[in-house]
């Protein structure tokens, strides 16, 4: 297996990953081609270098994971930074065999290595699952967070 930053030829498969849960499917637009924003918001993501898509390949260089890193600079904590995770999605072929873990070991050990002194990530309230398996990683529950949708 292996990691690297996302291409733009990677796109279709990253959404299809990302539309594919109840959620993903309620607010993605997964279709054949992909509308033009989701190949905009890839050009944006790759022109910040504060942002990292990223992919995950098996030996057949086929992409079975996907993540975002956002490295947030903040003033607090010394000008610290702080790394968010989001966007976790595993092939369903490839769930239940530690690929989850895998990804969060290299997010956390990528974060390390750009100096942030924490990582962080939201996850739906609808999303049972994800938050124990959250929690099996040793991430804490330590604030409530809201959101005002446009």
């Amino acid at each position: 297996m292996q990691f690297r930053k996302a291409e733009r030829r990677d796109v279709f498969a990253i959404v299809q990953m990302i539309a594919n849960d109840k959620l993903g499917q309620l607010r993605e637009n997964f279709s054949d081609p992909l509308p033009d924003s989701y190949y905009s918001a890839f050009e944006n993501i790759t022109n910040d270098h504060n942002q990292e898509l990223i992919v995950l390949e098996d030996d057949n260089k086929k992409i079975i994971g996907t993540l975002q890193l956002s490295f947030l600079q903040y003033l607090t904590y010394q000008g610290g930074i702080r790394a968010q995770i989001e966007a976790v999605r595993v092939h369903p072929d490839h769930r239940g065999k530690g690929i989850g873990e895998k990804m969060f070991t290299w997010a956390i050990n990528r974060a390390k290595e750009r100096n942030a002194h924490l990582v962080q990530l939201t996850t739906d309230k609808k999303r049972p699952e994800a938050l124990r398996f959250y929690e099996k990683l040793g991430f804490k529950a330590s604030h409530e967070g809201m959101k005002l949708h446009f």
